[in-house]
């Protein structure tokens, strides 16, 4: 039927979501989405616009997969401050240790690349980001924290998110990893004493 669609679009996206996390936005060129998500060039323009309508959508993917799950490990309740951190930290690492997904974190890395997004890209990364420290603070609020031990436990929550994705990178081992949460973890049980 002319017209109609050949391909799994959600599927595509979910390939072309995968370039841009483990490429970034600025070496996920055409070829490698084209490459990646299996579409010549006019059928991945056709269907998601250009490079930067393609990144923003999936991105937008991105928070779909995986904020749903920061939401659940945050609902808590929780003990205290530090368990809301540990929460949101095992997350991370589950996420970091999935063999099906890049290395890494799509956010994170396009966070790196900020200067090279368009200005509704950048919006929209620092909005994510904003979202997931609101939520971290609201959290922490619920779990005993003070208004400001809540705001600076869930930037460092945020920070440690964002370097835990930096190693994985790199190629820190799944322990180093975890020492790094745990250590998260540990200051945030200090501050919190």
């Amino acid at each position: 039927m002319a017209g109609r669609k050949q391909f799994d679009v959600d599927e595509a996206l979910r390939r072309a979501m995968h370039v841009f996390w483990r490429w970034g936005y600025s070496e996920a060129s055409i070829d490698r989405l084209t490459e990646g998500t299996g579409l010549g060039r006019s059928s991945l323009y056709g269907t998601f616009g250009d490079k930067s309508a393609l990144f923003r959508k999936s991105l937008e993917r991105y928070a779909q997969t995986y904020h749903p799950l920061y939401e659940q490990a945050l609902s808590g309740p929780h003990a205290n401050p530090s368990a809301v951190v540990a929460a949101y930290l095992t997350v991370t690492l589950n996420r970091i240790a999935d063999p099906a997904v890049p290395d890494g974190c799509l956010l994170t890395m396009s966070a790196a690349q900020f200067p090279a997004l368009d200005v509704d890209g950048q919006v929209m990364v620092r909005a994510m980001i904003d979202g997931l420290r609101a939520r971290l603070g609201q959290a922490l609020l619920a779990a005993g924290a003070g208004e400001r031990e809540a705001a600076e436990l869930a930037l460092c929550a945020v920070a440690t998110n964002k370097s835990l994705a930096v190693l994985s990178r790199a190629g820190f081992s799944s322990e180093d990893l975890a020492t790094v949460a745990s250590a998260a973890v540990r200051n945030c049980g200090d501050s919190h004493s």
